[in-house]
């Protein structure tokens, strides 16, 4: 079942790079494990993924015991990241996407460990949503790389949820032109629902959980 998914997915990032006149090689697929056990991870990866994403750190860190021989896995956290738990995320990721505050920035500096980051940018008006507001960026991008142990990579957002793709792709759009205006490359946008539109507004990550996996199981 999830070797006939991935070949779904593969098929339609295959089909947007082609569109959009880019390469394969553009695009990294993130395969979102959030709320799945430690073995549809290891499934995964012997199906060649490599790249992973989690949203909760306490989720992972009971999770990672059983995923210690995935040598060539990297796990991204994906999900909304407090400073007071800036410490373990440092630990236990490879790169943090949801960076969206000096102070948050400081705390996984302040760790010691060398980590990818990238800056959440918050393009809708819901509360609900985390995220630097665009006009914070210069700002929050040079006191980042004055962080010696952050690399900072690129942007990530999350667009309002609509099942139409064509609803979310301004956001990725919009995106795509603060990456460039602040001389960021990487954009991570796009879902299992409308990450071809990612993929079209130049999307370099897609973070795609339930196209592979199948629904999660609700809390409770």
């Amino acid at each position: 079942m999830l070797r006939e998914r991935l070949d779904r997915v593969e098929e339609r990032i295959q089909s947007a790079v082609k569109r959009a006149g880019r390469q394969r090689s553009d695009v990294t697929l993130i395969a979102v494990t959030k709320k799945f056990p430690a073995e549809v991870t290891c499934q995964a990866y012997e199906l060649g993924l490599r790249y992973f994403g989690e949203n909760y750190v306490q989720e992972f860190e009971a999770k990672l015991p059983a995923l210690a021989g995935l040598t060539a896995a990297e796990f991204h956290l994906i999900g909304h990241l407090q400073s007071n738990k800036a410490s373990s995320a440092a630990r236990l990721f490879h790169a943090v996407e949801t960076v969206d505050s000096e102070k948050l920035a400081r705390r996984l500096d302040q760790t010691g460990r060398a980590l990818e980051v990238m800056i959440e940018v918050k393009l809708s008006e819901e509360e609900a949503k985390a995220g630097a507001a665009p006009a914070a960026l210069p700002g929050l991008i040079e006191a980042i790389r004055a962080c010696p142990n952050l690399r900072l990579t690129g942007l990530m957002t999350m667009p309002p949820w609509s099942d139409d793709p064509e609803q979310t792709r301004p956001y990725f759009r919009r995106l795509a032109a603060l990456g460039r205006t602040c001389g960021l490359a990487q954009l991570s946008m796009g879902m299992s629902h409308d990450f071809e539109a990612a993929i079209e507004e130049g999307a370099t990550h897609i973070r795609v959980g339930t196209a592979l996996f199948g629904p999660r199981k609700k809390d409770g």
